[in-house]
């Protein structure tokens, strides 16, 4: 298997453990929800944060493997 094959089932992998952690706590503490009426604003601070990190890392991690 090729490095490049390795780096997308890792990933894969994570992308998945993601998702399942997720779905387990759905909304952070971090995460505003606004409602007016009929309109609802959702803004996802801490999920976005800890997005923002984990992106970091995985490419990080991509950097360090070349």
């Amino acid at each position: 298997m090729t490095g490049m094959g390795k780096i997308f089932i890792v990933i894969g992998v994570v992308f998945i453990v993601i998702g399942l952690i997720w779905n387990l706590f759905g909304r952070l503490p971090g995460d505003f929800t606004f409602k007016k009426g009929s309109v609802t604003v959702y803004f996802p601070i801490m999920t976005s944060i800890i997005a923002s990190i984990v992106l970091t890392l995985i490419f990080y991690l991509i950097g360090r493997m070349r």
